[in-house]
């Protein structure tokens, strides 16, 4: 019997700003949409080309989005978090890192760093 890991789903307070935040910051294309599930929600299942692990975003027009303090974080994988990090400061995100000068952090070995989405959510960036 075979198992694989499949996706993580997370909520999310607007789908159209999700799935274009999680294409420019991390590469994310949209496989398939949903406009409405059989529960009312929209759907989008993103994936990273050559992941095989994808996220499914889900917008429920009645629910009020509480970001759970349980999911401490996703990761993606880089593998130039130099490079990552200048073009994420091209977009203007905010690099959530102590201390905040990313470039110091690397020279003592610590090869992550954390940005979050429209909603809340920590994406850690880790270069391996």
């Amino acid at each position: 019997m075979a198992v694989t890991f499949d996706h993580t789903r997370i909520r999310v307070s607007n789908l159209e700003e999700s799935i274009d935040w999680y294409y420019k910051t991390c590469g994310f294309q949209v496989l398939k949409r949903t406009e409405k599930s059989p529960s009312g929600n929209q759907l989008a299942h993103l994936q990273i080309p050559g992941s095989a692990h994808k996220l499914e975003l889900t917008h429920s027009p009645d629910y009020e989005l509480k970001v759970s303090e349980d999911l401490v974080h996703t990761c993606i994988r880089v593998d130039d978090i130099f490079a990552y990090c200048e073009m994420l400061e091209g977009l203007d995100l905010p690099i959530d890192l102590w201390p905040s000068n990313w470039r110091e952090r690397f020279v003592e070995g610590k090869k992550m760093a954390f940005i979050t989405d429209p909603d809340g959510y920590e994406v850690e960036i880790l270069e391996h």
